[in-house]
């Protein structure tokens, strides 16, 4: 297949518009990382943006684009400057295959090495532009994206019913737990020994595996999230993954994800976690392990922790002792034990689930690679 320039089959948009307050509102922290689809917006009108995007165009973040941030808009809005928005030349380009082409691994690693600036780097459309791919020719373009298509859809119905799972989790949470007249306690009298993790240094010696955010925000602990770093001195024990410790995000651009918190299912002394999480060691007398991560999903919780975080240069934060506030209720530890055996139960139907969404994810990655490489 021939290469092309993102330039030949696509362009930027540069609409403005002022005024118009019936418009959905589209920032940085509604796009989420790896999906394709847009499915996150505000109606608040109070903002000063005015860069107008249309349906059917992709909005891309050209902010620390290491982040992965691309998604096809399904309706009309406006958006902040930090997003380029890009619409096919359908001439050449078949219009509902371009999400797939900006959404690409590839992509994204150009961006990375063409992007200025040190505390927030940043892409500009005049160096995305000149981003080379593989493209088939126009006759193959469409069959191409509905199958494209068809694997997100499939793997939107996975997401769903994984989210089903976990909301049904939470409702029985309530139903069992909520609605029982339990005493709520401060998480810093079951949580100590509450540390942040490490900053890899340029020049250091040591190599170690170190985990990256999506280890601890997507729900459970992946031990495969992890990169490379180099430190000055051999990170110590307690910096390491041990199932005995519960691990929160710290900061994240987006706000739904900060003090996301997993267990470890099993001791993992290779890998190292990173400043950006927090580890606290918890009290098993008082709260079993795998009920505190059920209870801190609760919105409850999450109400709690959005409130008290605190936003720096777009990325939102929480500290040691916003964790040790927050309030979590604690039941007697058999009725813990009740729950956990029912909640178990639905883990097991989810885990099944995302491993399929895994397996489509992959296979999404593969087609992308073999035909728009």
């Amino acid at each position: 297949m021939p290469k092309v320039k993102l330039n030949d089959v696509a362009v930027e948009c540069k609409e403005t518009i002022k005024g118009e307050a019936s418009l959905p509102v589209v920032g940085l922290e509604h796009l989420i990382p790896g999906e394709v689809c847009l499915t996150q917006w505000s109606d608040d009108s109070d903002n000063t943006f005015t860069k107008r995007f249309r349906k059917g165009q992709v909005l891309f973040s050209r902010r620390r684009a290491y982040l992965k941030k691309a998604a096809v808009a399904p309706f009309d809005g406006i958006c902040s400057g930090d997003i380029t928005v890009i619409a096919a030349r359908p001439e050449v380009l078949e219009p509902e295959l371009l999400p797939f082409i900006i959404q690409n691994d590839a992509l994204f690693d150009y961006a990375v090495g063409h992007s200025a600036g040190s505390l927030s780097p940043r892409v500009k459309w005049e160096h995305l532009k000149n981003y080379e791919f593989e493209l088939p020719d126009k006759s193959k373009q469409s069959r191409l994206a509905r199958l494209l298509w068809a694997v997100e859809d499939a793997r939107k119905a996975y997401q769903t019913l994984i989210q089903r799972s976990e909301e049904l989790v939470k409702s029985q949470f309530i139903e069992r737990i909520g609605k029982g007249s339990y005493k709520t306690v401060p998480a810093g009298t079951v949580m100590y020994n509450m540390r942040n993790g490490v900053s890899p240094s340029k020049n250091g010696t040591y190599r170690e595996k170190v985990l990256t955010l999506s280890a601890v925000t997507q729900g459970e602990f992946d031990a495969s999230a992890w990169k490379d770093g180099s430190f000055d001195d051999c990170p110590p024990p307690e910096k390491r993954i041990t199932s005995t410790d519960f691990y929160m995000c710290r900061g994240n651009g987006n706000k739904t994800l900060v003090g996301r918190g997993v267990i470890a299912p099993e001791d993992r002394p290779d890998l190292v976690f990173p400043d950006t999480v927090i580890a606290a060691t918890i009290d098993t007398d008082r709260i079993m392990i795998p009920f505190l991560f059920y209870a801190w999903q609760q919105d409850t919780v999450r109400r709690q922790i959005e409130i008290a975080a605190r936003t720096t240069n777009g990325t939102y934060k929480i500290n040691q002792a916003i964790i040790s506030g927050i309030n979590l209720i604690l039941p007697p530890v058999e009725a813990q034990k009740d729950f956990i055996a029912f909640a178990s139960q639905l883990d097991k139907s989810k885990h099944s689930a995302q491993k399929a969404l895994e397996d489509l994810q992959a296979t999404q990655k593969a087609l992308i690679r073999k035909y728009l490489g």
